[in-house]
């Protein structure tokens, strides 16, 4: 067996793998041409590797190399889905502390907000709901955390989004589950 050949089993179940971990969250977010597209590379890639391990399955490294590659595709895939952050959050807060306005925290950062007044085990406490971008939980969570530490916040995630309002859906229909909810633009 040549020596690069493991080496190539290894970088092309990376690739696939990562490729199939992009291909689930795009079929999730409803990005479907493009789950197709990353499907068929995938699937092509896989090929190649399970041939090259197929024909050099009597050497353990090729063997060791495809399951290396597996393990680190999966990693990969996650990071490469955690940049790309696709989709829409639902984030709610909840504080007790009657001194931070929340709701006034989040508008002035230019996020659409509604605020309930509420009662908790311990008195009133104001719940702020608002429908972000996924790319945007970080900047919440940071503002949170510097305003109010205290603060419980919850996150969900929202199906899809249409003109500014996050829709829930069913994806293999289009049709509203659950109604319309504001989110940023």
């Amino acid at each position: 067996m040549p020596w690069f050949i493991p080496i190539l089993i290894f970088f092309a179940r990376v690739c696939d793998v990562s490729l199939g971990t992009v291909r689930t969250i795009l079929m999730i977010t409803g990005h479907r041409a493009l789950a197709v597209v990353l499907g068929v590379a995938e699937v092509t890639i896989w090929i190649l590797a399970v041939g090259g391990v197929m024909k050099y399955l009597s050497y353990p490294i090729a063997v060791v190399a495809y399951a290396g590659g597996f393990g680190a595709g999966v990693l990969i895939g996650m990071l490469i889905e955690e940049k790309l952050a696709l989709g829409y959050r639902m984030v709610r807060v909840v504080s007790r502390v009657a001194d931070v306005d929340v709701s006034g925290l989040l508008r002035a950062e230019g996020y659409r907000v509604t605020r309930v007044e509420g009662s908790g085990m311990m008195g009133p406490v104001e719940i702020a709901f608002t429908v972000i971008r996924r790319k945007q939980l970080s900047h919440v969570r940071k503002l949170m955390k510097e305003h109010a530490p205290e603060a419980f916040i919850s996150v969900e995630r929202v199906e899809a989004a249409q003109n500014g309002q996050a829709v829930a859906t069913d994806s293999r229909f289009g049709k509203s589950l659950l109604g319309r909810m504001v989110v940023r633009k």
